[in-house]
């Protein structure tokens, strides 16, 4: 009876330890999550706010933050000349939702749309760029609250 006991004692142990071993490796990627839905809100705030700028270099202000969040510091696109309103919050919403391809599609998506509008040096065209960026960075948004768990 006694070896029975041992037995079993060692069973859920090791299964315990199999457990807390799990929930480890599992916490880094909760956090990783949460970041890259904050990344890509604090994006589109900013896409939302160069679309209503009414001036072209507050509207490329804060196209340059849609960038950086995007980007993150160690990103190519990355201008460390420009606030970084989303310092803090992770390595940047493209390099923290790696391995999840659509994700990863729409944010390049809102990266070329925030650069064109970078490039652009009147004002309705900048307007449309940002528009188009906050649009995918909406849906990237909704891709995490519809229930995608991929990331």
């Amino acid at each position: 009876m006694n070896e029975l006991l041992d037995i079993m004692k060692k069973q859920w142990l090791a299964i315990g330890f199999a457990g807390t071993l799990a929930c480890l490796f599992a916490l880094p990627a909760l956090a990783q999550t949460g970041s890259v839905q904050k990344e890509i809100n604090t994006a589109h705030a900013h896409a939302v706010m160069a679309q209503s700028a009414d001036t072209v270099k507050m509207s490329h202000t804060h196209l340059h933050h849609v960038i950086n969040c995007l980007a993150g510091p160690d990103g190519k696109a990355f201008d460390p000349n420009a606030a970084n309103p989303c310092k803090g919050q992770g390595n940047g919403a493209i390099p923290d939702s790696q391995g999840n391809a659509d994700l990863q599609g729409k944010l390049q998506s809102a990266l070329a749309d925030a650069k064109s509008g970078l490039q652009a040096d009147s004002l309705k065209a900048i307007h449309q760029n940002a528009a188009e960026a906050a649009g995918a960075l909406k849906a990237a948004s909704a891709q995490k609250s519809s229930g995608d768990s991929s990331w």
